[in-house]
C-alpha cells in the first residue's frame, strides 16, 4: 500500500474527542497514531462525520486541532490537521507537572546519595 503521508506517524494510544462544529455533537475516540500533520482515529462503532472539518481534542497532549477527514472506513478515520487552527488547551498544566516531576526526581536522587553515603 502506498503511503502518501508527509511524515511518519508515532504509534500511540491516546483518548480523544471529535467534535462536529455545526451540531456541537461529540464522540469519544482512540488516537492510534499521530504526526504533526495528521492522525488515525478509531471509534467504538461506525461513524457519520462531516467531510469539512472536526475539532479533535487530545487531552493527554494538551492540544486541540481542527482536522479534515481524509478517509473513513467503518469505525476508522484518517484526518489531516489544519496547522493554523491548532491550539493549546486552556488550563493545560503539562509544563508545570513536568517541572514538579523534575524537581521531585532531583530530590529523590539527592536522598539516594545520602542513604548510600555519597552525600
Amino acid at each position: 500500500m502506498l503511503d502518501r503521508r508527509q511524515d511518519a506517524r508515532d504509534k500511540v494510544i491516546y483518548g480523544g474527542v471529535a467534535e462536529i462544529a455545526e451540531s456541537g455533537a461529540s464522540r469519544n475516540c482512540v488516537v492510534r497514531n499521530i504526526s504533526e500533520h495528521g492522525a488515525h482515529l478509531e471509534f467504538t462503532n461506525n461513524v457519520a462525520l462531516p467531510k469539512e472539518s472536526i475539532r479533535l481534542t487530545i487531552a493527554r497532549k494538551g492540544r486541540s486541532f481542527m482536522a479534515r477527514i481524509i478517509w473513513l472506513r467503518d469505525n476508522f478515520v484518517g484526518v489531516a490537521f489544519n496547522p493554523e487552527q491548532s491550539y493549546e488547551l486552556p488550563g493545560s498544566d503539562l509544563a508545570e507537572r513536568l517541572r514538579k516531576s523534575e524537581k521531585k526526581k532531583r530530590l529523590l536522587q539527592q536522598r539516594i546519595k545520602e542513604l548510600i553515603g555519597e552525600g
